[in-house]
């Protein structure tokens, strides 16, 4: 998506711009924390229309990314949907793609911005093969929902997470609480983007991140730094497929899964709400005086108060209470195990499954 890109919907009253990585479309319409208990109870839509999206056709298109990525790619039945990393060679998170199969193409749904460096990689490793990428996010852009949106598109993303696809791995608890948040993205053009929406109320991206959040479901915008591997995200339940081989990075995911020690994890903090603020992305996390992680989003949730995910490291006592410093501010926070320090070792797997959209 263009840096000029801006929403012809923050023209709905109240509409307040976004800002960094999801400008051009709302923050929310004047009720964040209302308009994130709409979405949750599908009463409201988001606009996303500043994500990415490519498609890839071609005889080989399946077959194709799956060599390249960490899911299987070539079981999808038109309309199924799956997520899919693509890694450096130490193992590292370098794309992640939301992948719907049409009947003679896949789309792909990536973060705003990302679409062009994506598709600069892809025709890179086209050599002879039958495939051709398409970078449509001059034209297309994606509405989100808690359910399916009789007005938008027949191309609708269903989010895996967090069921554990076949072939992955949990490394959190069974009673997970994204169980509680359907998700679905749809696909439109964006000349229709008004017509997609029609009468229905909206919420912005803080009602979007509210979710999100609160589901301890990883963004690529937000979690990811240079250094983060699947393990520590969870991203093996939705993202990796432990029985294929023959990507890059391979190797680091299956040694890492087979010790049990990714070197940090991701955790739900709790924070305290007396402040009346939230702390910004980078914040770090300590433990005592010791530094052992950062803030890499943070919310006001309409039921929980002030959350937050962190990426810490692996060691830190799952029963401590930890500490968020933001320049002259503390916030105590309790943390809520997603990733468990010996996870790969004790962490349970369950029946995969591929989701296709639920109607209503």
């Amino acid at each position: 998506m263009s840096e000029t890109y801006r929403s012809v919907l923050l023209s709905r009253a109240g509409a307040i711009e976004a800002g960094g990585v999801d400008a051009g479309v709302a923050a929310h319409y004047g009720a964040p924390t209302r308009e994130a208990r709409k979405l949750a109870e599908g009463q409201a839509i988001a606009d996303l229309s500043h994500f990415d999206v490519l498609e890839i056709r071609g005889e080989d298109r399946a077959s194709w990314l799956d060599t390249l990525s960490t899911q299987r790619i070539t079981t999808l039945k038109p309309t199924q949907s799956t997520q899919t990393l693509l890694l450096s060679i130490q193992g590292r998170v370098e794309h992640e793609m939301k992948v719907l199969a049409d009947q003679d193409r896949l789309v792909l749904i990536v973060e705003p911005g990302a679409g062009a460096a994506l598709e600069q990689f892809l025709n890179s490793m086209r050599f002879m093969l039958r495939v051709e990428v398409n970078n449509l996010s001059a034209t297309h852009g994606v509405l989100a929902a808690t359910r399916q949106i009789p007005t938008a598109s027949s191309l609708v993303w269903v989010d895996p997470w967090p069921g554990v696809v076949d072939g992955g791995w949990a490394y959190s608890r069974e009673d997970h609480p994204g169980k509680d948040r359907p998700w679905l993205l749809h696909v439109v053009a964006l000349d229709q983007l008004e017509q997609a929406v029609a009468e229905e109320e909206l919420a912005g991206m803080m009602a979007v991140e509210s979710l999100r959040i609160a589901a301890w479901e990883p963004r690529f915008g937000a979690e990811i730094d240079e250094k983060i591997i699947p393990h520590e995200l969870d991203w093996l339940r939705t993202a990796v497929h432990l029985e294929k081989g023959c990507y890059k990075g391979q190797e680091t995911v299956a040694r890492v899964h087979n010790i049990g020690h990714p070197p940090r994890r991701v955790v739900f903090l709790d924070l305290d709400g007396s402040l009346h603020t939230l702390p910004s992305t980078g914040a770090e996390v300590k433990l005592g005086e010791r530094t052992v992680g950062h803030i890499t989003s943070a919310t006001l949730h309409y039921e929980a108060g002030p959350i937050a995910l962190a990426v810490i490291k692996r060691n830190v006592d799952p029963d401590s209470v930890l500490t968020v410093v933001d320049g002259e501010t503390n916030y105590p926070a309790t943390q809520d195990v997603i990733v468990t320090p010996d996870a790969g070792q004790v962490a349970g797997r369950f029946t995969g499954f591929l989701r296709t959209p639920p109607q209503g």
